[in-house]
């Protein structure tokens, strides 16, 4: 079993996450383990990776999937790249529950 795609700070927690623009749907698909070990959940949204969009769309993906404002989430890591590095204001014990609630049975 791999390891969670986040961990825990006091104001909320730092999510890794890889994301998919230009898909056909706006999804999360799950987690993945990255060849270097590390674990992400996959994001896939139809915003196109121009002046923001697709990181805009998927603030707006994962405050819709936790049940969060959009202006908890922010990011702070990777705005140009597909890998990314967001943070969550909040519970953290209530996001990571949310986050767990995300991935299909029978995967991590």
């Amino acid at each position: 079993m791999s390891k969670e795609p986040w961990s825990f700070r006091a104001d909320g927690l730092v999510l890794s996450v890889r994301l998919t623009p230009k898909s056909s749907r706006d999804e999360i698909t799950g987690f993945e383990t990255l060849s270097d070990g590390r674990t992400v959940l996959k994001a896939r949204v139809r915003a196109v990776p121009q002046d923001g969009e697709a990181n805009a769309a998927l603030v707006r993906l994962l405050a819709k999937a936790l049940y969060i404002s959009a202006s908890a989430v922010r990011i702070e890591a990777g705005a140009s790249g597909r890998l990314k590095t967001l943070h969550l204001q909040g519970d953290a014990e209530i996001l990571a529950a949310g986050l767990a609630r995300l991935s299909p049975p029978g995967e991590t």
